[in-house]
């Protein structure tokens, strides 16, 4: 598909019912935050306990997202998908059926095995749709996964709001109940419409391992960054609401303020999807996102060194900035490690979407589990305004990082065009020579046949009629110089 073409039926159908999977996943790890502490402080659970309840999902989706990723080719992503709706939905109807039982040490136990389960079941939905999102949409990665984690930021939260609401309806039990009758029927209708994207070739167990992927520099970077972000979202989730309570708020007007990152994400990701898709190397990307990310702690603290008094309005100013930051690194990520991966000779298929979906799911859980257990124990210890340095750090260090990578790795990239370029081409005049000019290319007259020139991954090459050669969003090019003429082969 072109990169202007519109979507298909076909594309419409899958785009809607993976964006159904995002919003129900994000439902599910959110809808019982207002009401459950309270539940099950009654059952005589303390804090710990049912804060450990919220965090296992995170960590066991961290340790299985590896796991599907790497044998999604043979379960299908298809079957995954649905199986995995289904799971979760049926964990969330027995997850409200815990209301009944009245001992602590058993309430906190399956308390435990239900979200185990559920957070089993919704990792291999949420895989299994990223990888989908790779193979239906190749054009337009970043575009396509922008919008569904649109749906994802919808849904997380929408949630907290549709909980309490069926809870005073309903009580504990209803919110699960309803959650999972609406979610067994989705499962149930994805799997009959949604089409069979996967070919054969697809489906044959390639040896693609995590290591593997691991040992790209880009693809490593782009896990760390993603791990990095998630940590700053569990830093703010765990401590914010203590860090603004001086303030003295309505809950209404806390419950705004959480929504605040979240909802500028919502909004952002979809354009920074479309510049990803057309314009700017993601990699360029991630890197204003960390800089986005440390003013956004600085400002929230305040850090220590900006020796300013922390108030409502830098709070909110700071929560902005950090959606944009959210935007700038979540959304670049996926779709550069499936770039770089293609780039460094991994084939363009189900396998390896599955496999970098894994790594994106688990990198993401490790910092949700990482995030609120370092910003719990700082918060303590150093106060909200110095614990901020931990992230700051983070995410500074990252800076820094990407942009000497960035640096290095367009250097060698334009050295390795131009030797490519004089090697290939036969004997001419000084005047017949192809020549490169920064990101645009020109090519002048030259008698070379079958010239071989490799592109990075940002710029597949498309020809004007003046024989000048254009940027385009791709993975590589083959040119054919003949008698002047420039075509792509």
């Amino acid at each position: 598909m072109g990169q202007d073409q519109k979507f298909t039926p076909r594309q419409w159908v899958t785009l809607f019912v993976i964006s159904c999977v995002h919003f129900f996943s994000a439902i599910c790890i959110s809808l019982q935050a207002p009401f459950y502490p309270g539940e099950a402080e009654k059952k005589g659970a303390t804090a710990s306990e049912y804060g450990l309840v919220f965090g296992v999902f995170e960590l066991v989706s961290f340790l299985s997202s590896p796991l599907y990723g790497k044998y999604i080719h043979i379960f299908g992503a298809r079957c995954m998908l649905s199986l995995g709706i289904l799971i979760m939905s049926i964990s969330s109807i027995l997850f409200g059926l815990l209301d009944l039982v009245m001992s602590h040490n058993w309430f906190i136990s399956l308390s435990f095995l239900v979200r185990i389960i559920e957070s089993l079941g919704a990792t291999a939905a949420l895989i299994a749709a990223f990888s989908l999102t790779a193979a239906c949409f190749p054009d337009s990665v970043a575009t396509t996964f922008a919008t569904l984690e649109v749906f994802y930021g919808l849904g997380y939260i929408f949630g907290p709001t549709l909980g309490s609401l069926l809870f005073d309806i309903g009580g504990f039990q209803l919110p699960f109940i309803m959650l999972g009758i609406v979610t067994s029927v989705v499962g149930i209708t994805i799997y009959l419409v949604l089409p069979t994207y996967v070919e054969e070739d697809n489906m044959r167990s390639n040896k693609i391992t995590l290591w593997s992927m691991l040992r790209i520099p880009a693809v490593f970077l782009d896990s760390v960054s993603i791990t990095a972000v998630s940590i700053s979202i569990g830093f703010y989730a765990a401590t914010l609401e203590p860090h603004i309570r001086e303030f003295n708020l309505a809950p209404v007007h806390v419950g705004l303020i959480f929504i605040i990152s979240g909802g500028t994400y919502a909004v952002i990701a979809p354009l920074v999807g479309r510049i990803c898709d057309k314009l700017i190397d993601p990699k360029k990307c991630i890197i204003v996102g960390c800089l986005l990310i440390v003013i956004s702690f600085s400002l929230v603290g305040p850090a220590p060194y900006l020796q300013v008094p922390k108030t409502l309005t830098f709070c909110i100013i700071g929560l902005v900035i950090h959606g944009f930051g959210l935007a700038a690194i979540m959304v670049p990520t996926f779709v550069d490690a499936i770039r770089s991966a293609v780039e460094a000779g991994f084939a363009d298929d189900i396998t390896t979407f599955g496999v970098l979906s894994g790594l994106w799911s688990s990198a993401f859980s490790l910092g949700a589990f990482v995030g609120p257990s370092v910003a719990g124990i700082l918060y303590d210890l150093v106060g909200f305004s110095n614990g901020t340095l931990f992230v700051i750090a983070i995410h500074s260090t990252l800076f820094i990082v990407m942009i000497a990578f960035v640096w290095t790795r367009d250097s060698r990239r334009r050295k390795f065009i131009k030797l490519k370029l004089y090697y290939d081409e036969p004997s001419t005049s000084s005047e017949e020579e192809l020549t490169l000019e920064s990101e645009s290319l020109n090519a002048k007259k030259s008698s070379c046949i079958n010239l071989v020139a490799q592109w990075n991954h940002e710029n597949k090459c498309a020809v004007s009629a003046n024989g000048s050669l254009k940027n385009m969003n791709g993975y590589g090019s083959i040119i054919k110089v003949h008698n002047g003429n420039v075509s792509v082969m």
